[in-house]
C-alpha cells in the first residue's frame, strides 16, 4: 500500500524555494558563517554547505503539511550545518521550521516544543560557562534561545491568539445560530397566535352565515329568508368588526399585542346572546370572578370556539356554558347534544379543537374535548382548566 505525501502549501513552497535561491547567492559570493579553520568546521569550502541547505529548504516544503517531520529532519540539517563553515539562509529556514512546528503541529508539540527549546537554551548558557569559565560562552546559550526557543515561544503566542479568535468565532456562530432558532420560534408562535385569533374570530360568524345561507336556500319560504337574511347581515358585520379589530393589531407597532378591546368575560352575555340569534338554545351559569387578562382571553375563546362548534355539529337541544372558580383554576365546561343532525352542516378542519388546546397550554392549564354519556343522551363535552396565575406549559 502506497502513503501517500501530504500536499505542500503553494505559499510553503515559495519559502522553499526563496530561501534556497538565497543560501545559494550567499555561497556564490562566499559569505560563510565560520571560516575554515575554526575546530568545528570539519568540512570546509563552499560544496559541503549545499547539503544541510538542500535538505532544509526540502523541510521548508512540508513546514505546514507536516511540521514535526519537517522539524526533525530540519534538526538534523541543522547540526550538519555546523560542521560546515554554515549557511545563514540555513539557520533562518530552520528557525521558521520551529516556528511552523509550533503553529501549524499538533497541540502536543505546540507546548512542548517552547519547553525544550527554553531548556536547551539554559543549559547552553549554563554549562559552558561552567566549563569555560569565560563570559564568551554565554553566547552559547543565547545563539540556541535565538534559533530555537524565541521563535518556539513566537509560535505559541501567534497560535494562541489563533486559537482565541476561532473560539470567540464559533461562540459568535453558535450565538447567531441560537439567535436565529429564537427568532423562528418566535416567528412561529406568533403565527400560530395569529390562527387562533383569525379562527377564533371570524369562524363563529362564517358558520353561521353558511348555515343560515344554506337554510334559506334550501327552504322556499319568504319570511325563513328573510330571517336568514337578517342573521346573515349580522354576522357579516360583526366578522368585519372583528377582522378589524385583528388588522389593528397586526398594524399595532407600539408593542401592544393585546389591545384595550380584548373581549372579556364580561362579554360572554352578549357572545351567548349571539348565539341564541343564531338558533342555538344556549344556557350560561357563569359565576363572577376577577381573573387575569391573559386567562380570560382564553375563557372568552374557548367558549366562542365550542358554542361555533355547536352551531356547526350539534344535535337540536340545549347548549350549556358553564364557567367557575375552583381550586385556583377557572374551570370552563360547554356540553351540547352529539350525534347526527338533518339541518345544514358546516364543514370543519379541527383547528378550533387545536386552537382550545393550545390556549389552555400556554397557561399551562388542561383541555379535553370528547363525547360522554348522560342521562338526557349521548354529549359533546369541552372542558378546560386555566391556572388563575399564568404557569409555565407542562
Amino acid at each position: 500500500m502506497a502513503v501517500r505525501l501530504p500536499r505542500p502549501h503553494r505559499f510553503d513552497v515559495y519559502i522553499a524555494v526563496t530561501g534556497l535561491l538565497g543560501g545559494l547567492a550567499l555561497l556564490a559570493i562566499g559569505l560563510g558563517m565560520r571560516s575554515a579553520e575554526e575546530p568545528m568546521v570539519l568540512w570546509a569550502g563552499p560544496w559541503p554547505i549545499l547539503v544541510p541547505l538542500a535538505v532544509m529548504a526540502g523541510c521548508e516544503v512540508l513546514r505546514r503539511a507536516a511540521p514535526r517531520t519537517a522539524l526533525l529532519t530540519g534538526t538534523a540539517a541543522i547540526v550538519l550545518d555546523t560542521l560546515t563553515q554554515g549557511s545563514l539562509a540555513t539557520v533562518l529556514m530552520f528557525t521558521d521550521l520551529m516556528y511552523a512546528a509550533v503553529l501549524y503541529g499538533p497541540p502536543a508539540s505546540a507546548r512542548r516544543i517552547p519547553r525544550i527549546t527554553g531548556l536547551l537554551a539554559v543549559a547552553g548558557t549554563v554549562v559552558p560557562f561552567a566549563l569555560w569559565r569565560v563570559p564568551e560562552a554565554l553566547l552559547i546559550g543565547v545563539v540556541i534561545g535565538i534559533v530555537s526557543f524565541a521563535p518556539a515561544a513566537t509560535g505559541l503566542i501567534v497560535r494562541n491568539h489563533r486559537d482565541a479568535a476561532e473560539a470567540a468565532r464559533l461562540r459568535a456562530e453558535q450565538t447567531a445560530l441560537l439567535a436565529e432558532m429564537d427568532r423562528s420560534q418566535a416567528v412561529a408562535a406568533e403565527r400560530a397566535r395569529m390562527a387562533r385569533e383569525l379562527h377564533d374570530m371570524v369562524a363563529n360568524h362564517l358558520s353561521a352565515i353558511a348555515i343560515h345561507s344554506t337554510a334559506a336556500l334550501s327552504l322556499d319560504d319568504p319570511d325563513t329568508s328573510r330571517q336568514a337574511l337578517g342573521v346573515i347581515r349580522e354576522n357579516s358585520v360583526a366578522g368585519l368588526a372583528e377582522m378589524r379589530r385583528l388588522i389593528g393589531i397586526l398594524r399595532d407597532s407600539s408593542g401592544d399585542t393585546e389591545p384595550a378591546a380584548a373581549p372579556t368575560l364580561d362579554g360572554l352575555g352578549a357572545l351567548v346572546e349571539g348565539a341564541r340569534v343564531n338558533g342555538l338554545d344556549v344556557t350560561l351559569d357563569a359565576a363572577p370572578a376577577q381573573v387575569p387578562a391573559p386567562v380570560e382571553l382564553a375563557a372568552y375563546r374557548i367558549v366562542q370556539e365550542s358554542l361555533t362548534n355547536a352551531l356547526k355539529h350539534a344535535r337540536p337541544g340545549r347548549v350549556t356554558v358553564t364557567l367557575a372558580r375552583l381550586d385556583g383554576s377557572l374551570t370552563v365546561a360547554v356540553t351540547s347534544p352529539f350525534g347526527d343532525r338533518d339541518s345544514p352542516r358546516a364543514p370543519g378542519s379541527g383547528a378550533g379543537l387545536v386552537g382550545m388546546r393550545e390556549r389552555a397550554a400556554l397557561l399551562g392549564g388542561t383541555f379535553e374535548a370528547g363525547p360522554e354519556d348522560s342521562p338526557d343522551g349521548k354529549l359533546w363535552a369541552v372542558r378546560a382548566a386555566l391556572p388563575v396565575t399564568e404557569g409555565d406549559p407542562p
